[in-house]
């Protein structure tokens, strides 16, 4: 093999500038982006070399840009006429293709040349459902046998041999009909646009499909022959200088993409949760999705995206604003003056973390371009140079300088309109509820929750307490259950009995369920060693034998949660009235509250781990051995 060197130092500056455009190009994804360009290296520097194609998987929530990444490095690289992307389903739409053989075939690229190929949205195509059983399938499954050895059986020789045979039939009967003086069957000897196209594709040819149609039929069944002698066009085609990018979410390994409110909580805890998630986690996804040997077949290379930080989408919304700016300024003559207020405003209402950069996009538009035009007008009518746009929180409106002329045009945000909504009396009853919950979370872990929220953006009042990632052990799951019967409590304490919401509900719920774990599945009661869990075994214990002292466990927990808030009600009371006042409290503000009444706590960073020192205890066993 002769290496051309000076090509590869070419490709090498390429895939360097295709590196530095990207990373201009998306937020937050510098990692993602560096990882990318190092797997994809050897397939585009020395294709030559590779038995096997490049698998690369992407995984993350939507909306953080997987296909975005994939179509911007595809059109950078020069490789538009060389990709395809395909969405495979276990769906049964109707569709002209059954396999991926068949999609690429279309594509052209069944040429053995080095090519790439997304296939998003790969969890949609399933084998195993939510409860275990196979999904049968019938489409696409040469898919696996691509992603085995980059090999796909030939599929077609049923169809040339009906070519051919459909070829000799007419001529035999054009033959019996000069014997008998009979005029021929009306023919066009040459080849037509199908019967090309079709041939093309079977014999890999490399011939332009007009070239093909000015062959005579007769040629081209010369050329069949001659092909099947060669036992070329039954061998299977090799994709192994191609690079397959699998793209998909997982919710299996993305809880938190489900969670709630996810206006309201911070961007940061997000991107803590999703950066502890590991190819492992991936992996044990893929199993609740895939069989064994399918998930072995995805290989090893996963990109995880992480969800972006606070940081990230305020650098976005700076992005879209500056790019507002340079086109306005390009288009129209006209400078523009942003201020922060505006910028605010767009992250109040533009941010979901677990939804990505598109609801971003939507409220730039809806926020800045669409009143941008009222205050475009009036410059351009009083040749003016100069728009400043800024938002006056208290009045509500977006205000435009144009020249010395002042436009204001009242607006309210989508998501505050619905934060502002809901009522005092309903935020003061959640604050009380979630202030229970915190004050438990402080007394039994020592440090603030992440964030506490009675002003949400919902259609219905709501809150939440969003604690750290706790390990679950004897001592833990207990306080767990403290901290979840705290918030109906606290309303009794405060409110009185008859005045306690129904929004306890899912609380007690959780609860239950911890409590019943911690007899039934874990052992933690001496009284109850055996498994009372186990749904499927056909020995398994019953469960009413446990029941009263799951009750039991609850009740005792449920008085001892009231009687340590009855101890800090001060606390409660001023700390429900603050969170009732401002709508959320971020850990300094519950720290600093919760030291004015002498209750002494730290505050851990999003994706801290409470668990037990262990490391320290098993130390100590070895130098105080028994």
């Amino acid at each position: 093999m002769i290496i051309d060197k000076e090509e590869i130092q070419k490709k090498k500056k390429k895939l360097d500038d295709c590196k530095a455009f990207l990373k201009k190009e998306f937020i937050g994804i510098d990692k993602i982006i560096d990882d990318l360009m190092e797997y994809i290296q050897i397939w585009y520097l020395m294709p030559e070399i590779l038995t096997r194609p490049v698998v690369i998987n992407l995984w993350g929530m939507t909306g953080v840009g997987k296909t975005d990444l994939i179509r911007k490095t595809v059109r950078f690289l020069e490789f538009q006429n060389r990709f395809a992307e395909i969405e495979l389903s276990n769906s049964d739409e109707t569709t002209w293709s059954k396999s991926v053989s068949d999609i690429l075939q279309s594509n052209r690229l069944n040429d053995e040349k080095p090519s790439i190929v997304l296939f998003d949205e790969i969890q949609r195509f399933n084998t195993i459902d939510p409860d275990g059983t196979p999904v049968p399938q019938t489409k696409f499954t040469d898919f696996w046998e691509l992603l085995s050895d980059g090999r796909l059986s030939r599929r077609e020789r049923d169809d040339l041999e009906h070519y051919l045979f459909s070829y000799l039939l007419r001529k035999k009967e054009n033959d019996r009909r000069k014997l008998n003086g009979e005029a021929e069957m009306d023919e066009n000897p040459y080849l037509n646009l199908w019967d090309a196209k079709e041939l093309k594709k079977y014999l890999s040819m490399e011939d332009d499909v007009m070239s093909i149609i000015d062959m005579k039929e007769e040629d081209m069944i010369k050329l069949i022959l001659k092909k099947q002698k060669e036992k070329k066009i039954y061998e299977p085609v090799d994709y192994s200088k191609m690079l397959i990018i699998i793209s998909g979410n997982l919710d299996e390994a993305f809880q938190m993409s489900r969670e709630t409110s996810e206006a309201d909580i911070d961007a940061n805890i997000y991107h803590a949760f999703t950066k502890k998630i590991t190819v492992v986690d991936i992996k044990n996804a893929l199993s609740r999705k895939f069989r064994p040997e399918q998930v072995a077949r995805f290989g090893n290379i996963h990109l995880i995206y992480f969800s972006l930080k606070t940081e990230d989408f305020q650098q976005l919304v700076q992005r879209e604003i500056n790019n507002l700016k340079t086109k306005t300024k390009s288009k129209f003559g006209i400078s523009l003056k942003i201020t922060k207020n505006i910028n605010e405003l767009i992250y109040r209402n533009g941010v979901f973390p677990v939804q990505g950069v598109r609801p971003v996009f939507s409220s730039v538009v809806d926020i800045l371009d669409t009143n941008l035009s009222k205050f475009l007008f009036e410059a351009i009518i009083n040749e003016d140079k100069t728009i400043e746009i800024d938002y006056l929180v208290k009045e509500k409106t977006i205000s435009g300088k144009v020249g010395k002329r002042i436009i204001s045009i009242p607006y309210t945000g989508r998501i505050d309109s619905i934060r502002q909504s809901n009522q005092q009396d309903a935020v003061a009853n959640i604050s009380v509820h979630e202030c229970g919950h915190a004050i438990s979370y402080m007394l039994y872990t020592g440090f603030a929750p992440l964030q506490l929220k009675s002003k949400v953006a919902s259609s219905y009042a709501a809150g939440f307490t969003f604690p750290h990632q706790i390990h679950d052990t004897k001592e833990s799951l207990l306080d767990r259950i403290k901290i979840y019967l705290a918030g109906g409590i606290a309303e009794e304490i405060v409110f009185g009995e008859n005045n306690a919401s129904i929004g306890r509900s899912h609380d007690r719920e959780q609860a239950t369920a911890l409590a019943a774990d911690y007899i039934r599945k874990y052992g933690f009661d001496e009284e109850y060693q055996a498994a009372y869990s186990l749904e499927d075994y056909p020995h398994r214990m019953q469960h009413d034998i446990t029941d009263k002292k799951i009750e039991k466990l609850i009740q005792d927990l449920a008085q001892k949660t009231r009687e340590d808030l009855v101890l800090h009600l001060h606390l409660l009371k001023d700390m429900s009235i603050e969170l009732s006042r401002k709508g959320s409290m971020l850990p300094k503000e519950i720290y600093e509250t919760a030291r004015k009444y002498q209750l002494d706590v730290s505050i851990k960073e999003e994706g801290y781990l409470h668990i037990a020192d262990y490391h320290q205890m098993l130390n100590s066993q070895m130098k105080n051995p028994t």
